[in-house]
């Protein structure tokens, strides 16, 4: 193991002590928050939850903001996510929330100046914090976190992709799982760790979850390409949709699209006599305007499904 694993959990269980203890202080909005978060380094699917809540609250007629860090933005400060923006003024999946729940999404370094910027100008009756689970110093009325199948063969950075150790899920309010994955399957070394990682918990409600991506209509052999967490999930849904990829192109995680990124995928294009290209949503959000030269474009969009979507609702409201 990488010595400093060792001493980045140490690190980490120190600071959840000293939040544990008071000594460090978690500031309180005047509205509930509810906190949407993971253990792991991306690829949970935060974004896509945060979507699907919000619909769910929105049916309610509930007045919500989302407060988001912002990731990847150029920016500082607190700032109201305007979703004609760019992304390096706001960050990719702020935007994308913005554009796709036409509800005031605020970004900011400190989530409780962002909060309570929003409550000044929105009047909401709730804040869904995204990507709060490890941002303690908001007090947060319900925690949720996403756990991924592959959280519990995994490691604490830098050594793996966790952030937090799996006891951290005891903070936890409720534990969200990928529908298809078991916890008692008998012959699966990983669903035995799962097992064994939330049975040394307090019962902790558990949700499921199914993510599908959906196709429009394709050119033939496209380039796909992706700059997201975990491309080969991607791709790997793409080929599953019975499409075969001219290539597959992976960038890095949040990647900020310039000219020489387009010219490239155009010349893979060229040289493979490919249909054109397909991406994800928060791809598309990070190209802007450059993706007018991505003739023809496609876009796939993240549809999450929860079981029992009112009665998850019902517990995060009581």
């Amino acid at each position: 193991m990488n010595p400093l694993t060792g001493l980045y959990g140490a690190a980490t269980a120190l600071r959840n002590t000293l939040f544990d203890r008071g000594v460090l202080a978690s500031r309180r909005l005047e509205q509930p928050v509810v906190s949407v978060g993971n253990l792991s380094v991306g690829g949970s699917g935060k974004t896509p939850f945060v979507i699907a809540l919000g619909e769910l609250l929105k049916a309610r007629g509930i007045r919500f903001d989302v407060l988001s860090r912002g990731y990847g933005r150029k920016t500082h400060g607190v700032l109201v996510v305007e979703s004609n923006g760019k992304a390096s003024d706001f960050g990719d999946e702020p935007l994308l929330i913005a554009r796709r729940l036409g509800v005031p999404v605020i970004v900011g370094e400190s989530r409780y100046e962002a909060g309570r910027v929003a409550e000044q100008k929105f009047q909401p009756q709730l804040h869904i914090l995204d990507d709060g689970f490890q941002h303690r110093s908001l007090a947060r009325d319900f925690d949720i976190v996403l756990v991924t199948d592959r959280d519990f063969d995994d490691r604490l950075l830098p050594s793996g992709r966790l952030r937090e150790p799996l006891s951290s899920l005891d903070r936890a309010d409720a534990i969200v799982l990928p529908a298809g994955f078991r916890l008692d399957h008998p012959n699966s070394r990983r669903d035995a760790a799962c097992r064994v990682s939330l049975g040394v918990l307090p019962q902790k409600p558990i949700w499921r979850i199914d993510r599908k991506i959906v196709l429009p209509t394709l050119p033939p052999a496209p380039v796909v390409f992706c700059g997201i967490a975990r491309p080969e999930q991607f791709f790997a849904q793409v080929r599953a949709a019975g499409i075969a990829p001219a290539v597959e192109v992976e960038f890095r995680d949040h990647h900020a699209y310039d000219r020489s990124d387009v010219e490239r995928l155009l010349a893979m294009r060229s040289k493979l006599g490919a249909g054109g290209f397909l991406t994800t949503e928060k791809d598309a959000v990070n190209l802007g305007p450059l993706q007018e030269d991505l003739e023809p474009f496609a876009v796939a969009t993240l549809s999450l499904t929860l079981e029992d979507p009112a009665g998850v609702l019902d517990a995060i409201l009581a």
